[in-house]
This record gives C-alpha cells, sequence and structure tokens, in this order.
C-alpha cells in the first residue's frame, strides 16, 4: 500500500515508485471540472441578486452554505477513507455536484438555490480529500509537484468560472448554468477510471519492497502547534480569496462603474494568477523545501493588498493578478507539510485543509456580507488587506520536516 492506502508518508516509499502522469492529469482535469461547478456559484451572484433582489447578507450566506457544507464534511470523508479506503466514492461525488449544478439553473426559488449549493458542496466534500488521495498516491514521491498540479485544475476551474458567466452566463441566463450539467457527467466517467486505476494501485503496491526513511522525530505538541498554525495561514488565505470570491465583482461594478462581463473579467484576473501561483508554489517546494515558499507566500501578499483599494481600475487588475499568485504559491506546500507532520492520515489532513479551512472562508464570507450591509464593500476590502500579516506565524513551523529534492 501506498502512502495514500496507510503507508506513513515521509517515512516510507515505494522502491522504484515513479510518477503516474495521466492519473494526475485525470483528477487535475476533474478538480478542474468541480471547482468550475463550484466558482459558477459564486461567478452568478450579480444576476441572482437582480432576479431575487437579494441582499448582500443572502449571497453571503449561500457562499455560507456552499463552503461550510463541504468543509464540515470533508474531514468526515478523509477520516473514514483512511480508515476503509474507498476509492470509487469519487464518481459518486461528482454526480452530487451534477445534482447542485441542475438546481442552481433552474430553482425557482432562493431556498432552493440554497440546497443546490449544498450540494455543490457535498461533491466538493468528497472529491477533495479524495482526489488529493490520489495525486499523491500517482506522485511516484515528487508530492509538491503533484500537489500543484492537482490544485490547478482547480485553481483553472476557479479561473474559467467568471469567464462561463461572462460568454456564456450573462447572454444566455440562468438556465445555461444547468447545461453545465454535461462537464459534471465528463467528470464521473474519468473518475470511475481513476477510482478503478487506485484500486488496482493499492493492491499492486501491497506487494513492493519499502525503503525506511527516517521520521521527523517531533514530539506530539510540536507537532500539534505546527498544525495550528498551518491552519492558520490556510484560514488566511480561504478568507481572504473567499472574500474577493463573493464580492469581488460586485465590489468593481459598484467603484469602477463596469459592466457584468467586465468585472467577471476582473474576477478572472485574481484567479488566473492564484493558478499561476498554485502551479509553481509546489516545484519551488520540492527543491527549497516549503518554508521559504510559505513565508514569500503569506507575508509576502500583505503590501499589494493593502495597496489594492486604493488603486484606479488599471492599476486594480495588476495588483489582483499579483495578490492572487503570490497569495495562492504557499497552499501545496502547506499541504505536503502537513501530510508529512501526520504520517498515514492523508485523508483526514486533506479534508482539513481542503476543507475546514474552506469552511471558515463561508464563514467569513458570510460575515462580510453583513459588514458590507452595514458600511460598504470598500470598507470590507480595506478590512481583509491586513489578513496577510498572519505570515509571521510562519516563524512557529518546525524545521527539517519536508526537504527540498534539490
Amino acid at each position: 500500500m501506498t502512502a495514500a492506502a496507510g503507508i506513513p508518508p515521509g517515512r516510507m516509499t515505494p522502491a522504484g515508485a515513479t510518477t503516474t502522469w495521466l492519473v494526475l492529469a485525470g483528477v487535475s482535469v476533474c478538480h478542474g471540472i468541480n471547482d468550475i461547478m463550484q466558482s459558477l456559484v459564486t461567478a452568478i451572484y450579480p444576476l441572482l441578486r437582480a432576479e431575487f433582489a437579494l441582499e448582500y447578507w443572502q449571497i453571503g450566506f449561500l457562499s455560507f452554505a456552499f463552503m461550510v457544507t463541504a468543509s464540515v464534511l470533508q474531514p468526515v470523508v478523509g477520516a473514514l477513507t483512511d480508515r476503509r479506503p474507498m476509492p470509487m466514492i469519487l464518481p459518486l461525488g461528482m454526480a452530487c455536484t451534477l445534482l447542485g449544478v441542475i438546481l442552481l439553473g433552474e430553482a425557482p426559488a432562493y431556498a432552493l438555490l440554497v440546497l443546490g449549493a449544498m450540494a455543490v458542496g457535498l461533491g466538493s466534500a468528497v472529491f477533495h480529500p479524495e482526489g488529493s488521495r490520489v495525486a499523491r498516491a500517482a506522485s511516484g514521491g515528487r508530492y509538491g509537484t503533484a500537489q500543484s498540479l492537482f490544485q490547478m485544475g482547480g485553481n483553472f476551474g476557479h479561473m474559467a468560472g467568471p469567464l462561463l458567466a461572462a460568454f456564456v452566463v450573462a447572454p444566455w441566463g440562468r438556465g445555461s448554468v444547468a447545461w453545465f450539467a454535461l462537464g459534471a457527467g465528463l467528470g464521473i466517467l474519468i473518475l470511475w477510471r481513476v477510482a478503478l486505476w487506485h484500486r488496482a494501485h493499492r493492491a499492486a503496491q501491497a506487494a513492493r519492497p519499502r525503503v525506511e526513511r527516517p521520521g521527523h522525530g517531533l514530539p506530539r505538541r510540536r507537532v500539534g502547534w505546527a498544525l495550528v498554525v498551518l491552519a492558520v495561514l490556510v484560514f488566511t488565505k480561504n478568507i481572504y480569496t473567499a472574500t474577493f470570491g463573493s464580492f469581488w465583482a460586485l465590489h468593481v461594478i459598484e467603484r469602477f462603474d463596469l459592466t457584468l462581463q467586465q468585472s467577471q473579467l476582473m474576477l478572472f484576473a485574481f484567479m488566473a494568477g492564484g493558478t499561476l501561483g498554485v502551479l509553481a508554489g509546489g516545484p519551488i517546494g520540492d527543491r527549497i523545501g516549503p518554508l521559504g515558499v510559505i513565508w514569500v507566500s503569506i507575508l509576502g501578499t500583505l503590501p499589494f493588498s493593502i495597496l489594492l483599494p486604493h488603486a484606479g481600475l488599471w492599476q486594480s487588475a495588476v495588483l489582483t493578478v499579483i495578490v492572487g499568485f503570490v497569495i495562492s504559491s504557499a497552499f501545496p506546500a502547506i499541504v505536503v507539510f502537513a501530510q508529512e507532520l501526520v504520517p498515514g492520515r492523508v485523508g483526514m489532513i486533506n479534508g482539513v485543509f481542503f476543507g475546514l479551512a474552506f469552511g471558515m472562508g463561508g464563514i467569513a464570507a458570510a460575515g462580510m456580507g453583513l459588514l458590507a450591509d452595514a458600511k460598504g464593500l470598500d470598507f470590507v476590502f480595506r478590512i481583509v488587506a491586513w489578513l496577510p500579516a498572519l505570515g509571521l506565524l510562519t516563524v512557529f513551523l518546525p524545521r527539517g520536516v519536508v526537504r527540498g529534492q534539490g
């Protein structure tokens, strides 16, 4: 069995392990499909606000319903599959996403919109811990690179969502959202094949020799504090990005008098920067180790995030790309770092860092919606600009847990 099947990551590596690029491509593509569906939830907020006369708190509650459903269930799914791996759960999760997308496109009432958002969240809760587990199993020891490729698919999906909203949903109406159920159907087919590979891979790895690697040797209390620090860093990133995803398009419409399509392009700029950051962060972390990447990513965002609320239109477009790139580059390194801290608990760690941290973003989105109703969106973005200062907590992370391959 591999680390994905219970072998302690960072302590045992399969002899002659190779990277299975086709499987990594498959889970990355499905991550993109999954997150396109997710991003459509937030990308159509301006349409929903106009059609249903929603207030900001109701928009925030949609994000809350979606993100909290995903976040609460992800650690549960991860912990259960650590104990009893269930590869075939992957296509079932995508089926939940398919149902949610249809509801979002066709629901006649706000309550059904919430239900659709929750169904997409349930699909995410199943996909992320198991998809990340498959990526690690297929990595051949290139854990950071595998996480980057896996997460790049998700970022590409988030990036594509605003474009699809601008050029498909905006001209054709909310009903066109249901067309994306065809993409979810494709995802079900791909994940069926990926799940079959993972099941066969686990069986094949059981007979292979292992090379013992030394563990990190840290006491449990030190590991616990390190996980808390990593969680806070991910919370910081997700709260910031959730605020962007929920309110940036609405903010630039108000601030710069942009059209719906133009606002979606501004949101696209932020997500495009995030995709490039994720793609760069994993391989760099494999080469030099994760701590340098984490330092630069979280704390390095601060000067740009502070400038952004004061910038003009074109300066804002440039800064959103920079902020998206820098703040997203550490996530692959953070996930790998956490996996190495807790050997044999890949699913649980994936669930916490993809799930609970994501849920914090949902709670923040709901809170920021209330704050926006009271103080305005400009005030919200001035406040969240200071969140990356929490990157200073990186100083408390232990050294030498994950070494670069360079």
